[in-house]
């Protein structure tokens, strides 16, 4: 049976907690892990760089001179490449896609193998009950303190939003919070510890079959 730690509010251990199997302890494939990280960096790509061709850029309608009898080399727009204010050639265009494909499949399980590697590095803090009075960041940070968190980074996932929490995590440069269905890869990958209630166990079963 696979357990890990239960905490109070006051940091203090009241027991265990029972995690299942299928979330909390599948073996870790660093392959998987990282293409699905690389397919979730690639789909959040914003496509910024955009230069005009020929067809893009104002003006150039009128042939500049007939094709014959001038003594100059034959055009047919101002706006060629070649010409000063003309179009660019093979720049960086906004129709660029970086997107990636992954399987649903393969996702969760890569979900899964980031959170049994929180538990079984001790990474994972469990609250039998997490909520705050008022949204102040003061009381979030002496939550952290009481943990054993020694001031690393912490991803915060509740199984339902609550306002209390957010608003006390907003100002914590360290602390993001997400919802337990919005756990990815790159989130756990990127925070150290991972904090949520005791709750969002039985949500993260119904969100990984």
């Amino acid at each position: 049976m696979l357990t890990t730690t239960l905490y109070n509010m006051n940091g203090e251990k009241v027991g265990e907690i029972e995690l299942p199997e299928k979330i909390f302890g599948v073996p870790v494939n660093p392959d998987m892990v990282h293409f699905a990280a690389v397919v979730q960096s690639a789909n959040g790509r914003q496509v910024l760089a955009h230069t005009k061709d020929r067809g893009e850029v104002s003006g150039g309608g009128k042939k500049p001179w007939k094709q014959k009898g001038s003594g100059r080399s034959r055009h047919g727009s101002t706006r060629s490449p070649i010409w000063r204010h003309g179009g660019v050639t093979f720049g960086p265009t906004k129709e660029r896609n970086f997107g990636k494909k992954i399987n649903k499949k393969m996702k969760q399980n890569a979900v899964s193998m980031m959170l049994s590697s929180k538990a079984a590095d001790k990474e994972l803090i469990v609250l039998d009950q997490f909520a705050f009075p008022e949204p102040k960041t003061r009381l979030m940070a002496d939550l952290l303190k009481k943990l054993p968190i020694n001031g690393k980074s912490t991803l915060v996932a509740l199984p339902a939003r609550d306002k209390n929490i957010l608003l006390a995590a907003k100002n914590l440069p360290s602390v993001k919070t997400v919802m337990i269905n919005d756990v990815n890869v790159g989130d756990l990958l990127g925070y150290k510890y991972l904090l949520m209630p005791k709750e969002a166990i039985e949500a993260l079963e119904k969100r990984i079959k």
